[in-house]
């Protein structure tokens, strides 16, 4: 038997999507731990982000340890907090978490202090508080590159949480490592494929959140690409063209 023809009976087999061994549950295990991981990240980072770009307070300092934070890789997070909490789910979900912070941290703050000084200085002529003109005005303005850096994150997450099996957690990635153990290398394909499947889809589905939750005025002015990629840096600039 080729190499494809045992693709092809991989994806075709019961015995392949059955049981806790099988796709189905390992799907389950990686879509739930990229989920919870998500939203940790972004209940830490929106906040900050947001509240950092509307005071202007600190964001400096803020954005630095962001991009200091993306810089180091998630494996090298993975094995320290392994030292930490020993194998299991503990070090895969803190390397996660870490990993999908900074670029929400960096949209966030970024996004709002793009709003533009007129637009805030129109809030408050109108009498709106600081947190009305947050909340009506200067955050649905942001809201493009806000959910630009969920996307980034999200994407992230799902395509890394294959780490967590390198400390006998589940998901997909045990296709993966197993696989290589075993020299079973159509398992290893298939692992890759269906963690490749869930990142796309994932990014497919958050594409469509991101149209429904930005205005259509705002979908018009900013282009594809402004709106998905990350700000790595204060010098990004993040006004529409």
């Amino acid at each position: 038997m080729n190499f494809w023809s045992g693709v092809v009976e991989w994806f075709t087999s019961a015995s392949s999507w059955e049981g806790n061994a099988g796709a189905v549950h390992r799907l389950y295990e990686h879509v739930a731990m990229s989920g919870a991981s998500m939203l940790v990240a972004a209940a830490l980072a929106l906040p900050l982000g947001i509240w950092l770009g509307h005071t202007g307070r600190g964001g400096a300092i803020a954005i630095n340890a962001s991009n200091v934070g993306r810089a180091v890789p998630s494996f090298a997070i993975l094995v320290l907090a392994a030292q930490v909490w020993g194998i299991g789910w503990k070090p895969a979900f803190f390397a996660l978490v870490a990993l999908a912070v900074p670029p929400m941290v960096t949209n966030a703050y970024v996004g709002l202090q793009g709003v533009d000084a007129e637009v805030r200085e129109a809030a408050r002529g109108m009498g709106m508080t600081g947190a009305q003109s947050l909340w009506r005005v200067e955050l649905p303005v942001a809201m493009p590159v806000v959910v630009g850096g969920v996307r980034t994150a999200a994407v992230q997450v799902v395509a890394t949480a294959t780490l967590a099996a390198l400390v006998a957690w589940g998901g997909l990635g045990r296709f993966i490592v197993d696989g290589t153990a075993q020299r079973d290398f159509v398992q290893v394909f298939a692992g890759a494929v269906l963690v490749a499947a869930l990142a796309i889809v994932t990014e497919l589905a958050l594409a469509g959140l991101q149209r429904l939750v930005v205005p259509a005025p705002l979908r018009r002015r900013r282009p594809a690409r402004e709106r998905r990629e990350p700000f790595v840096g204060l010098a990004a600039d993040p006004q529409p063209s």
